[in-house]
């Protein structure tokens, strides 16, 4: 089985929730790193915020964010651009993902490739 865990809660608007969400595909990513499981996690829509707000040192996420660090793949290039995070995606030096060439964006991550490439998808 390989794993794409797809984070999309927004840390900007969502409180506790949009955390709980965040927290536990990061867990979820963590059980699966910990099997031997092939995953890959990225941040999509307001989620592309997250990145710059994780990888500080005082963030109560911090920890379990430096665990899976290896296992992100990347930013979606397109929502970052529209959620104003490009910039601190970049930073925290994430890539910016392309695949999938959307109409009037820079491009965002393809869960159709991920799926024909035999991903189970999980978002968050």
């Amino acid at each position: 089985m390989k794993a794409a865990i797809i984070i999309l809660s927004d840390p900007k608007n969502g409180g506790e929730d949009a955390l709980g969400r965040m927290f536990n595909g990061l867990a979820a990513a963590y059980d699966f790193k910990q099997r031997g499981t092939d995953v890959s996690i990225y941040f999509q829509g307001a989620g592309t915020r997250w990145p710059g707000v994780i990888s500080q040192a005082d963030h109560p996420v911090h920890a379990l964010f430096k665990a899976v660090e290896n296992e992100i793949a990347g930013v979606s290039c397109g929502c970052a651009d529209v959620f104003g995070s490009r910039e601190d995606a970049v930073k925290s030096g994430f890539d910016l993902i392309t695949d999938n060439s959307v109409p009037g964006t820079s491009g965002l991550p393809s869960l159709g490739k991920l799926v024909a490439d035999g991903f189970t998808v999980f978002t968050f």
